[in-house]
């Protein structure tokens, strides 16, 4: 295990921009040098990781390589972008914002158009903004990863959303300029200008957009992206692509990306409605101002280390018993917390039980598209009453339960909750943001601290506007639910190095991934990896006619139901063990790293 000495330093922290670093990989799939050996590191320094590893998202230009969130260009073009919104919302009559995307963008893109919309309707406004999500509504809070590889299913849905509506600004997220979902509504949009501006929001270069084929299309992400590029010079589409660094946990765009996709977009819209009702005007200072709050909301959440760090612990002893992590939470924190929990099955290969989310008000608080999804099943109920009646009964000590509130939520409503999971299990922990100096929230606040085993208080300067103050806290939030889910699971064994060795392979870039994954642990060549995924993702030791045959997306619907696919091809890979063999030894030690070594210990 790493040990109480891990520093951060400079040139580390900058080494993924030097050109020869894994250099025929995207950013957004390079893993990160600081965090080489996260999987052996101790829960601080699991914590300082993840800090340094977010902290690259404010880095400045320091290379020729890549722009970064403050360059030039990337603000001029949130500067345009903001002024399209703004005569959206000036001019809202058959006109629409649509964000897009597939799993943490399309869940992004909910939470930030209800949060504006709901800005909106505050003033008497018109609602102007619109989600999609790959998957529809049970994506927000399950992986729904499969229509991800479908641009035609993202046209229709566009299509559908945009109906009768003459002017559109379309804000498609794709981190890794990857997904073939957002890639056909980019083009659609390009077909028809006289209603459609495309915007595209990502953090790869151009030139590292995806070049594969995508089935049924005569276009690839990358040449939409060109095609953007040179409508670009004419404004008539916009590209935001800053560079962040590679993700702590190698692929993993729920965390950086995710956090980046948020920053640029309410800085976009907040500059926006600044410049619609309170006649602030769209400036380079104003945008650099904005990203600076969101620079001290890291500093301001991570000052919390040693808190954080208790979470991590409490979280990994859970689910090392196999027991459960649930986050109860309040307005739009608890819609974080729903988020994290979501992304924990497709990141860790996690059991939708292993992570839950709840919000008070269940559905009606979420003001998503389709209403309540709680007829699909137990996976989809998320109110507080659904986590008392399926949750609390089976409770014990060894479950770690998060209350996510605010200073302006219903504290008593929060302490009787409290109450209740306390007769059950007093592994309970408070994570509660407070604006500085609100006394009357403070006394309440004592009542909750006496219920909990411990209650981390993040104290907020009460300067920024209340709207700008929520993103704060929302942004504070992801930040610590990413950190604490990445290393409880972590500190079960769920990560090879700080890669997701065992991620799903359920579409196209992830069944990439896991190749490109194997042939980096195990030195094989491409083909003897592919070859030992479809027999881990088959269960067989040899290949049919049939399998080799068929295509990815073939592949990819075998491995919905399957489990530990990456780590049993990885073990048959170094040990040439036989599937059954590779199975039993993973039940046996199931860390991954520790599996592979005592292997290979035991064939020297």
């Amino acid at each position: 295990m790493a040990g109480t000495d891990w520093t951060c330093s400079h040139a580390t922290m900058h080494a993924w921009e030097f050109p020869d670093y894994e250099h025929s990989l995207p950013v957004s799939e390079k893993s990160n040098p600081l965090t080489r050996d996260i999987d052996r590191a101790s829960a601080n320094n699991i914590v300082r990781m993840l800090q340094a590893c977010d902290a690259q998202i404010f880095q400045e230009d320091s290379e020729d390589t890549y722009q970064r969130l403050s360059s030039e260009q990337v603000v001029e073009t949130m500067m345009e972008v903001a002024k399209r919104v703004e005569l959206i919302l000036k001019d809202p009559e058959d006109s629409l914002v649509v964000l897009s995307g597939c799993g943490t963008s399309g869940r992004l893109a909910f939470l930030i158009t209800t949060s504006f919309n709901k800005a909106l309707r505050k003033l008497n406004q018109t609602s102007v903004y619109s989600y999609i999500i790959a998957g529809g509504d049970r994506a927000l809070l399950s992986s729904q990863e499969a229509p991800e590889d479908d641009p035609k299913e993202g046209v229709l849905t566009l299509k559908k959303v945009c109906e009768g509506k003459k002017q559109v600004l379309f804000v498609g997220i794709s981190c890794g300029l990857s997904a073939p979902f957002v890639a056909g509504q980019l083009d659609f949009c390009m077909q028809h200008p006289e209603v459609y501006t495309p915007v595209l929001v990502g953090f790869n270069p151009t030139h590292q957009a995806r070049g594969d084929p995508m089935p049924g299309c005569t276009f690839t992400f990358r040449s939409v992206v060109q095609r953007m590029q040179e409508l670009s010079k004419s404004r008539k589409a916009f590209l935001i692509n800053p560079a962040v660094g590679p993700e702590a946990i190698s692929g993993s765009s729920r965390m950086k990306g995710g956090s980046s996709t948020k920053i640029l977009l309410e800085v976009v819209l907040s500059a926006a409605h600044a410049a619609t009702f309170a006649n602030t005007p769209i400036t380079h200072k104003g945008i650099l101002q904005h990203m600076e709050a969101y620079k001290q909301t890291l500093d301001i959440t991570y000052a919390q280390n040693a808190e954080i760090t208790a979470l991590l612990e409490a979280a990994g002893q859970s689910l090392r018993c196999g027991r459960r992590v649930c986050y109860l939470g309040w307005g739009s924190v608890a819609i974080l917390g729903l988020i994290d929990a979501s992304e924990c099955n497709p990141t860790f290969g996690a059991d939708f039980e292993d992570v839950r989310g709840f919000i008070s008000g269940g559905y009606r608080e979420m003001h998503n598209n389709e209403g309540p999804l709680s007829s699909l099943g137990p996976d989809f109920c998320i109110a507080h009453e659904d986590f008392v009646h399926l949750v609390l009964p089976s409770l014990n000590d060894q479950d770690t339960i998060l209350l996510l509130y605010t200073h302006s939520d219903n504290i008593s409503e929060v302490a009787k909750l409290a109450h209740g999971v306390r007769e059950k299990t007093s592994n309970i922990h408070a994570v509660y943001h407070q604006v500085d100096g609100d006394a009357a929230a403070a006394e309440q606040q004592d009542v909750i601290n006496k219920l909990c085993s411990s209650s981390l208080q993040i104290a907020w300067p009460s300067s920024p506007a209340s709207g700008r103050l929520r993103h704060m806290w929302e942004l504070s939030t992801k930040l610590l639910l990413n950190a604490v889910s990445t290393g409880a699971h972590i500190l079960k064994g769920k990560i090879y190095q700080n890669y997701m060795i065992d991620v799903q392979v359920t579409n196209s870039k992830l069944y990439c991934r896991a190749t490109r994954l194997l042939q980096k642990l195990s030195g094989y060549p491409e083909s003897k990896c592919e070859e030992a995924l479809l027999k881990s993702l088959y269960r067989v030791d040899e290949l049919t006619i049939d399998i080799t045959s068929s295509d990815i997306t073939a592949h990819t619907r075998a491995a919905r139901n399957r489990t530990k696919v990456v780590p049993l091809a990885l073990v048959c890979l170094l040990t040439g063990r036989t599937l059954v063999e590779a199975e039993c030894h993973l039940e046996q030690q199931p860390i991954v790293r520790e599996a592979v070594e005592t292997c290979l210990s035991k064939l020297l």
